[in-house]
């Protein structure tokens, strides 16, 4: 298992979340801001945690905050900037829109690092998840390069990596629950 003086935490909380109309990191569940969730999962697992988002709110949080290099081009474009300004091998990744993340979750990441893959996704509810995954910093050039050819498309992206995905039980599929609308917050006030 690679050591957390290897790995960054990096979080995406750029987006707009048009359908839920508010900023879904400062969202709360459980008494805790969804972004404080996903430091808590990330903290026992890296060496330094770097918010993406242009918003100066996510100053109070007291962590590395840089912007997006390329503009309104979605959670890919927060990535690669993310991973531009990391100093670590790897990168943990996630979206700050999943409240329910363990780090005992992100560790199965950790564990499944092996010589060949340069990004290590989850997949959960039989989706892949692109962001809860391992990323090594030097996808960067392959996503900015889509990125100034006008590619958004997250999947697309990581397809063009080496990838290992780590499939999770049922049990643990609670725990990767994105939250994008007002009853899906309450479903997963119900699952706590």
């Amino acid at each position: 298992m690679i050591h957390k003086k290897n790995i960054t935490g990096i979080i995406l909380a750029g987006g707009k979340s048009s359908r839920m109309g508010t900023d879904k990191g400062f969202l709360s569940v459980n008494g805790k801001l969804f972004v404080q969730h996903s430091i808590d999962a990330l903290k026992p697992l890296v060496s330094e945690i770097i918010i993406v988002s242009d918003d100066v709110a996510y100053d109070v949080f007291k962590l590395r905050r840089i912007e997006d290099e390329v503009k309104e081009s979605g959670p890919l474009a927060g990535l690669c900037s993310g991973l531009k300004k990391s100093k670590t091998e790897w990168n943990l990744v996630l979206s700050c829109d999943i409240p329910l993340i363990t780090s005992e979750i992100l560790t199965l990441l950790v564990e499944a690092v092996d010589e060949t893959s340069e990004v290590i996704q989850i997949e959960s509810n039989n989706k892949t998840m692109p962001l809860i995954a391992l990323y090594k910093t030097a996808c960067k050039d392959k996503f900015y390069e889509l990125l100034k050819s006008g590619e958004r498309r997250m999947q697309y992206a990581v397809n063009q990596c080496q990838v290992k995905t780590i499939k999770l039980n049922n049990e643990n599929d609670r725990f990767t629950k994105n939250v994008n609308t007002f009853e899906e917050l309450k479903s997963i006030e119900n699952d706590c």
